[in-house]
């Protein structure tokens, strides 16, 4: 299908973007790596009166460190995030997560930011942002501002930014000595989760002393599951694994679709989480 006429605009730097987009008020659509906009567009989803392509603005790429932090550009490729070599070492659930994304060519193209301002609940990255516990920094008229992951993410698609604001950078602690994994059901290669669970656990002595659960596609937005992740704490073997494991759809709204219903997604939540940990911590 054909896309609704729209007008371009290709601003070179943070600065003229986001005066851009204040010009064009609630008219304006970012466009990063195009993976999620232009389906929208070509199936007339989407309206935009003005696209800002903010693809040529060098400082909204790469990887950088800042203490314990790892600092994302927003315009960073699911490619270039799964091969830097800083994610690797100091964000491994990031690159594991990234790597399970749709499939190459997707990867080549699509940004970390905007898969995250996106804010598909069904998407690996937005639940993987819960489970990071990432701050997001948006860049708008009044400066910049940080927000948490946690508060980022406020409906269906719909997240803090406001129209005149622009992603420009996400911020990463750094989980040195955290296990972890990525467990997802989908029913063919390349597609959203059916369910997606992203865990984060320490350990110390044989006992779990700190676990986070991020879920994809339990609800309007990505949740942590944070009754499993209190009862996680203290676990010692697979027993109390599974019995933690229980309580990761307790909060949750599953969604009704042709891919499945509430109650089987919730039934994937509690395994899934059972695999997740259990492969982190090695006790399978």
């Amino acid at each position: 299908m054909i896309p609704p006429v729209f007008d371009y605009a290709r601003p070179g730097s943070v600065d003229e973007a986001v005066r851009t987009l204040t010009d064009a008020g609630e008219d304006g659509k970012v466009l990063a790596g195009g993976q999620s906009l232009l389906p929208l567009l070509r199936m007339r989803l989407a309206f935009p009166e003005l696209v800002v392509d903010v693809g040529r603005i060098p400082e909204l790429r790469g990887v950088r460190e800042d203490g314990d932090t790892l600092v994302i550009g927003a315009m960073t490729t699911h490619h270039e995030v799964l091969h830097d070599p800083l994610v690797r070492r100091h964000a491994g659930l990031l690159a594991q997560v990234t790597a399970t994304v749709a499939d190459p060519a997707v990867r080549h193209r699509g940004t970390f930011g905007g898969s995250l301002a996106h804010a598909d609940p069904a998407a690996d990255l937005p639940a993987l942002a819960l489970a990071l516990d990432a701050d997001l920094v948006v860049a708008g008229p009044r400066g910049r501002r940080t927000v948490a992951a946690r508060d980022f993410f406020v409906d269906y698609l719909q997240t803090a930014l406001e129209p005149d604001e622009l992603l420009v950078e996400v911020r990463i602690p750094k989980t040195d000595g955290w296990a972890f994994h990525y467990e997802k059901f989908h029913p063919v290669a390349q597609s959203w989760p059916i369910v997606g669970v992203a865990a984060l656990v320490r350990c110390d002595d044989g006992h779990i002393t700190q676990a986070r659960v991020g879920l994809a596609n339990m609800g309007s937005t990505p949740l942590r599951a944070t009754t499993a992740e209190e009862t996680l704490t203290g676990a010692n073997g697979p027993e109390a694994v599974a019995r933690a494991a229980e309580a990761a759809a307790e909060g949750t709204r599953p969604s009704q679709d042709l891919a499945a219903g509430p109650e089987y997604r919730r039934h994937l939540a509690r395994v899934l989480t059972r695999r997740a940990v259990l492969t982190a911590t090695g006790w399978e």
